[in-house]
């Protein structure tokens, strides 16, 4: 096994070829037959992927969705897989763009308020108010914008059509949480799995509103939320919307909560301006890759 490990890192090395993207062209993880890993290669292909993973946790977002894809298969992996795991170590598309780095910017992002609606929401939720914590410091120094932006692919999982939610939280212009997952459940329209994707995306722009309150940051009116799907953003932005469909409707009031109780705002972004696009598919090389990419990282060409 070692002497294959060998011969399958030095054919990699030896091709001097540049990867424009993370996977193989046109390979889908879940479709691969190839025979199983046992054993030792079996462990070396979920070391792999570990180490993968606290890559995209230190700031290589440009990997987030293809490792998680890679991450789902560590209890059966096959050949395929972990030739995956070679081309996007091995055949240079983390080698030769090295240099991504992602910076904690301090500045105030600039916002369009435009694209955001502000309506009165008394009739539609009575009494919503975000919870403040009693025992929070007294906030000192300059506040913080938080943004948040949501994407879901629809099916994306060609075996089982679950989709994948991904989100970016940005505190002001820095990048500070990214997460791209399967959902816990199938959707069957697209207005659902994008209502599911706010919701887990509001749960933690929630929670890191709390924490940012713990800590004595100032935070001053609400969470600019954006997302890329117009049936969302209206619906979250319109009090007399209605929803009778119950397998969505705890998202979708949930979601209307947080906006009528302030915590969050909702706006519509484009897709090719939508960095959460890049957790949710597979962003093929070229224009919209590269520029999704400039939105979060720094030096990446």
């Amino acid at each position: 096994m070692e002497n294959y490990l060998e011969e399958r890192h030095g054919t990699c090395l030896k091709k001097g070829s540049r990867a424009k993207s993370p996977l193989p062209a046109n390979y889908r993880p879940e479709f691969d037959m190839t025979e199983e890993l046992e054993g030792e290669e079996a462990s070396y292909y979920q070391s792999l992927v570990g180490i993968l993973r606290w890559m995209v946790e230190l700031g290589r977002i440009d990997i987030i969705t293809e490792v998680s894809m890679l991450a789902s298969h560590l209890a059966l992996p096959r050949r395929g897989h972990l030739e995956a795991c070679f081309h996007m170590f091995a055949t240079s598309y983390l080698k030769s763009n090295h240099n991504a780095t992602v910076v904690m910017d301090p500045t105030f992002p600039e916002i369009d308020h435009s694209v955001f609606k502000t309506c009165n929401w008394a009739d539609a939720y009575p009494g919503a108010t975000e919870p403040i914590p009693s025992n929070a410091p007294k906030p000192q120094g300059k506040s913080v914008d938080i943004l948040l932006y949501v994407d879901s692919d629809l099916a994306g999982d060609n075996i089982n059509r679950r989709s994948r939610t991904g989100y970016m939280i940005f505190v002001n212009s820095a990048l500070v949480i990214a997460h791209s997952k399967k959902q816990a459940r199938i959707e069957t329209s697209v207005f659902g799995a994008e209502f599911c994707a706010l919701t887990q995306g509001m749960d933690r722009m929630r929670g890191l509103r709390y924490k940012l309150r713990m800590m004595g940051i100032p935070l001053e009116g609400t969470s600019y939320t954006y997302g890329d799907n117009m049936s969302v953003i209206h619906n979250t932005q319109r009090p007399d919307s209605t929803l009778k469909k119950k397998c969505n409707s705890i998202a979708y009031h949930a979601c209307r909560e947080a906006v009528a109780a302030g915590e969050m705002i909702t706006g519509h972004v484009p897709s090719e301006k939508n960095p959460a696009d890049i957790a949710t598919m597979i962003v093929p090389p070229g224009q919209k890759r590269n520029g999704l990419l400039d939105l979060m990282m720094y030096d990446f060409r």
